[in-house]
């Protein structure tokens, strides 16, 4: 049995009805959706059976919602990405920074791009934006057009 499919059994013995979905397209690449619920106990389980490497978060606007990709790396040889989705109207997960702790930057950018708050993140201050940047407008929603975002600041910058 290859290794990522020993991976998938794991998985889907200790994850059971939080998954949503497992892909493996080729060998080295597992892709798994999971209920936003079973974050923490994921990423213990990933991190605890060797994924101790996370290489970034990534965030996509689909509309409706905020889709999280957690990309983790297991000793360099077999990538897995762990998605999730929230709601725009209910932005909340619960921070990873105790169980890996390198993602502490990470999530911070994924708040300030996308406003997704990381419940329990030790500090979600602005990490890339100017200083002065509006509160509450989160620049790659789909809902912010390069129009809307030049007013906004502009808007800002006149009320001072």
């Amino acid at each position: 049995m290859r290794r990522e499919d020993r991976i998938v059994t794991k998985l889907r013995e200790k994850l059971k009805e939080k998954i949503i979905t497992i892909n493996v397209p080729r060998e080295r690449r597992i892709f798994i959706h999971i209920k936003p619920d079973a974050l923490r106990e994921s990423i213990k389980f990933l991190r605890d059976i060797g994924f101790r490497h996370i290489s970034t978060i990534t965030g996509v606007d689909t509309g409706d919602s905020i889709e999280l990709i957690y990309h983790l790396a297991l000793d360099g040889s077999i990538e897995l990405s762990l998605k999730l989705k929230v709601q725009k109207d209910d932005h909340k997960v619960p921070t990873i920074t105790d169980i890996i702790p390198g993602v502490v930057l990470y999530e911070r950018e994924v708040h300030e791009m996308f406003g997704v708050n990381f419940e329990g993140h030790p500090d979600l201050s602005p990490l890339i934006l100017p200083e002065g940047w509006p509160r509450n407008i989160y620049p790659l929603r789909k809902k912010y057009t390069l129009e809307h975002l030049r007013n906004s600041i502009f808007k800002e910058e006149d009320e001072k």
